[in-house]
């Protein structure tokens, strides 16, 4: 089984997204079941029906951190939300670099934590079998911010669907990619419930879902089985402490992420795959990366010298014929 990882959404102590990536020879158990479903009769999956008020210490601290760094980087003009303009042009030599960086690379080296990586290309990794999204939420995620997460989460899967053509939808039966959306004091229910998803995580990037630095606002994780580069399952978590915009931003990246844009690229621009923080939502150029992703012609497991002609060739095709 192979895993991904990718944590972003960094504040002012890490500038930039965190990309982390392991892999297990051990095989868990097939991806057929249901990994939402509950074995200890516990509201993991879901949050109860009336979660906790009030929060921790802790956890407010947490808030207050994110909302003094949003203001921060609004005021640097970040954190925009237009998708680009024509202050932000790019070319199909701008989308091949920005692609062979973000789908070939890992920022962190596979089954070490926050180890960064030797720098390597890797090889192509996609979903080969339909996504179905599933989100579950923390004790502690008061009812009105759940309306608006799976609200904001149903509506960016559509677009996902229809941007890459590939089979994307929200269901509560047998969900494949899990979007878990938990408070700082849900920390011990995150663990476990990432730990039934996913039983073969290494104890370095398990310990994330309880013990995460606070620069790490959200990560996903995707994996693969029998071949690893072919994605079955993916747990993405996002902090419940960030503001509204944050948790948007976290959505819009970790399922973007999750489908296979593991990586950043400091020159991806009109970009989320930057570190720079410049753009919050998903723009223009990263659903030409997603549609080029997701383009038939490009097979899960391609090296990057097996794809790049292919690449040239289908970006080249963006001008239509001369």
């Amino acid at each position: 089984m192979g895993f991904w990882q990718r944590a972003g959404r960094i504040g002012a102590a890490m500038a930039g997204a965190l990309a982390l990536s392991g892999c297990l020879a051990v095989q868990p158990p097939a991806p057929a079941g249901n990994p939402q479903s509950q074995s200890d009769g516990q509201s993991a999956s879901h949050g109860s029906d009336a979660p906790g008020t009030t929060a921790s210490a802790s956890s407010q601290a947490l808030s207050r951190y994110y909302r003094r760094l949003e203001t921060d980087l609004l005021a640097q003009d970040l954190m925009r939300t237009g998708g680009g303009g024509v202050d932000t042009p790019y070319s199909e030599v701008d989308l091949q670099r920005n692609f062979e960086r973000i789908a070939f690379y890992d920022e962190y080296q596979r089954n070490a934590g926050l180890r960064p990586s030797e720098g390597r290309a890797g090889r192509l990794k996609k979903w080969v079998v339909p996504v179905r999204v599933g989100v579950e939420f923390g004790d502690n995620v008061p009812m009105v911010e759940r309306d608006r997460d799976r609200r904001n989460v149903a509506e960016f899967a559509a677009r996902l669907s229809q941007i890459t053509g590939h089979p994307i939808s929200m269901s509560n039966q047998a969900p494949n990619f899990i979007v878990m959306v938990m408070n700082n004091d849900d920390s011990a229910q995150a663990r476990a419930r990432a730990s039934r998803v996913m039983p073969n995580l290494s104890d370095a990037n398990l310990a994330l879902f309880s013990d995460l630095p606070r620069a790490i606002q959200c990560f996903v994780i995707a994996a693969g089985y029998q071949k690893e580069h072919e994605y079955r399952v993916a747990l993405a978590y996002i902090r419940s402490e960030n503001t509204q915009l944050q948790r948007l931003a976290c959505i819009h990246e970790e399922l973007s992420q999750g489908l296979g844009l593991a990586n950043d690229s400091p020159r991806a621009r009109p970009s989320i795959f930057n570190d720079d923080e410049e753009f919050a939502l998903l723009t223009a150029h990263d659903e030409e990366l997603l549609r080029l992703l997701y383009d038939p012609a490009l097979e899960p497991g391609m090296s990057l010298d097996e794809a790049r002609p292919i690449i040239t060739r289908i970006l080249a095709g963006r001008l239509g014929p001369s």
